[in-house]
């Protein structure tokens, strides 16, 4: 990556070469004087992943790369967002390096069945080398320095080693696992590895399933900056109806938030407005926000651990619900509210989408829009009900906006809901605008709630109930905002 976005701008590179700048440019610095920091608040709960996951495979080398810095346009990167699987056993969240690696070396014979953490990465190359000033993708002048290896040793609690000490590390024989998908080159350096698939990959997904306490913190205070974020939204509606594409308004105002708050938004923002809200994924948020219609907005912060939120609010731009849009809205509250009913631990996870599609049948079939029952719409070789709500009711929450993606679906699926589990709660009704399965006043209306819920020991709390729910508690929550 560093070669190639050096060589990217090598025919419009105007930095001196001469020995005379060189020798200017590389003197005169004063010192950084650098005293090692308490070790952050994740450290410890890193440890404890990271001894779960060595337990799980000892004698087994194990290699988890952070992953490069991925290519927009020409020499331009996208922001750097480490590995999920990286995050989860360091602790490095929004400020880790790119290209580090975290490698469990097994411990030697007589020295115990675990497994000796060493993390690598770039340190500083010091402002006596050409990389200082001269290489526009990792060099310190043009995107700040780097942290040393005892600044981060202490930081995250972990032994540290220079990036190029690495491949050394890895040449010797011995029986390895890698994450695949992140750093190509890493996996290369591996020979042999992985004989039955990505495992590692699966067994921190199935592990990070259950979240500990710093987690759970985590998507709390996500949560808690996508509601700020929210209120803006609300406080900019007036504005973005004034505009033609009032939809990335909608969208501008919850980014400002995400950056103030957080890293930045977890996902990219669906700000859909009338029609646009039946389409599940509507990101290019190019609409108009009109007076009347209902706006659907799917966005959450991922604050700097790189935790993250995913909220559904669904708003009548007017500040009030029509009697039509009021009705679709609360059969779409019924059935997260009948979902989230059940949720406790011991019951299958799949069992949260069935309670939440009896709703949506019965409402549907009550409606007149389904040829047959709602009993028989819910029979597996029939589901006509789900022609409008194509999606499930519910992923888990984390690091990942859809998290823990390599699980087994037997662990996730079809798995039992534990205590600490971290998912979503989202049903919906979606009318497209050219349905003529539906009257014509229903066209164009689409509906979402989504909430992110916590398993307890004898039931489950909405981590976002604070926000408001109810159609009269969503009118009254704007006139609220707009009062101010």
């Amino acid at each position: 990556m560093t070669e190639s976005t050096t060589q990217a701008t090598t025919n419009r590179s105007t930095t001196p070469t001469g020995s005379a700048f060189t020798e200017q440019i590389q003197r005169g610095w004063a010192e950084r004087p650098e005293s090692p920091p308490e070790p952050r608040e994740a450290a410890a709960f890193a440890a404890e992943r990271r001894a779960r996951i060595s337990a799980m495979h000892p004698g087994v080398r194990l290699v988890v790369p952070a992953g490069s810095l991925k290519v927009r346009s020409n020499d331009t990167d996208y922001p750097f967002r480490p590995h999920p699987d990286f995050t989860y056993l360091t602790g490095w969240g929004s400020d880790a390096e790119p290209d580090s690696v975290l490698v469990l070396e097994p411990e030697r014979e007589g020295e115990g069945d675990g497994h000796r953490a060493t993390l690598y990465f770039r340190g500083p190359a010091g402002r006596g080398t050409t990389e200082f000033y001269a290489n526009p993708a990792i060099g310190e002048f043009w995107v700040g320095p780097r942290p040393s290896l005892a600044h981060v040793a202490a930081d995250l609690g972990l032994a540290t080693a220079d990036l190029g000490e690495l491949e050394a590390a890895l040449s010797s024989e011995a029986d390895a696992l890698v994450v695949t998908g992140a750093d190509a080159a890493v996996e290369a350096m591996v020979a042999g590895a992985n004989p039955d698939g990505d495992m590692l990959a699966r067994d921190l997904s199935e592990l990070r399933l259950v979240k500990d306490a710093f987690e759970i913190a985590e998507v709390q205070a996500a949560v808690d900056a996508t509601a700020r974020g929210f209120d803006d939204v609300i406080a900019d509606l007036a504005e973005a109806t004034r505009h033609a594409r009032g939809e990335r308004v909608v969208e501008g105002a919850f980014h400002r938030r995400a950056r103030l708050d957080g890293n930045t938004v977890g996902y990219d923002t669906i700000a859909a407005s009338g029609h646009h809200a039946c389409y599940l994924h509507w990101t290019r948020n190019d609409g108009e926000v009109r007076e009347g219609d209902l706006i659907l907005l799917d966005a959450g912060v991922e604050v700097d651990s790189l935790y993250t939120a995913d909220i559904t609010r669904t708003l009548p731009i007017s500040g009030e619900f029509t009697e039509l849009q009021r009705r679709v809205y609360e059969a779409v509250r019924e059935a997260a509210d009948a979902a989230f009913a059940i949720v406790r631990p011991g019951i299958v996870f799949k069992e949260v989408h069935a309670a939440a599609m009896e709703v949506i049948a019965a409402k549907t079939a009550e409606w007149g829009l389904l040829p047959i029952s709602a009993e028989q719409s819910l029979e597996p070789d029939q589901q006509l009900h789900r022609r409008w709500m194509v999606h499930g009711t519910s992923h888990h929450l984390g690091l990942d906006v859809h998290d823990c993606a390599a699980a087994r679906r037997d662990f996730y699926h079809d798995g039992i809901v534990r205590e600490g589990m971290v998912f979503t709660i989202e049903p919906g009704l979606y009318f497209q605008a050219d349905d003529l399965t539906v009257p014509a006043e229903l066209r164009g209306i689409g509906v979402r709630i989504e909430d992110d819920i916590l398993v307890t020991a004898d039931g489950a709390v909405n981590l976002s109930g604070a926000i408001p729910r109810t159609a009269d508690e969503v009118e009254a929550w704007m006139r609220e905002i707009r009062s101010r």
